[in-house]
């Protein structure tokens, strides 16, 4: 059983600064973190941290899921993979609130390379602070749901 404040971060080594800055913010904001790493520098697979961080979700480990790469696309796709998984990159606050709001994303991505930390802060807190809608959007998730059996 998961909390609803409980989120899960992971990146490869291209967004290790900016998963921690991202970590704290959301951590000053109530959530607990589950900060999965990595740690250092090395080069890493983004397909590896993609993945770990969507398992936790779709286990119930956490409620939602920031996964960051170079570009943010490279682990969304990894994440993905996991069933039950909808995650999206977001470069802009609109498009984090509406993957959200029509599309029930329960992981965000983003590109450590694509934006700097002042808007990835306000993009995280456009996809933590909206709910989903529900009406007609459930039957459209419902539909990429059924995509998954």
């Amino acid at each position: 059983m998961t909390s609803g404040q409980r989120i899960v971060l992971s990146s490869d080594h291209a967004a290790i600064e900016l998963r921690r800055a991202i970590a704290a913010h959301v951590e000053a904001a109530g959530w607990e973190v589950i900060d999965i790493g990595p740690t250092t520098p090395e080069s890493t697979h983004y397909p590896v941290h993609g993945r770990a961080a969507a398992e936790r979700v779709a286990a119930g480990e956490a409620r939602l899921g920031i996964v960051l790469c170079g570009t943010g696309q490279g682990i969304m796709m990894a994440a993905n993979k996991v069933p039950g998984i909808r995650c999206g990159v977001c470069s802009d606050t609109f498009s984090a609130r509406m993957i959200r709001q029509h599309n029930d994303a329960n992981m965000l991505s983003l590109g450590a390379r694509v934006i700097g930390e002042g808007l990835a802060l306000d993009i995280v807190d456009a996809f933590l602070g909206t709910a989903f809608e529900g009406g007609r959007h459930a039957l459209r998730v419902g539909m990429i749901e059924t995509r998954e059996a």
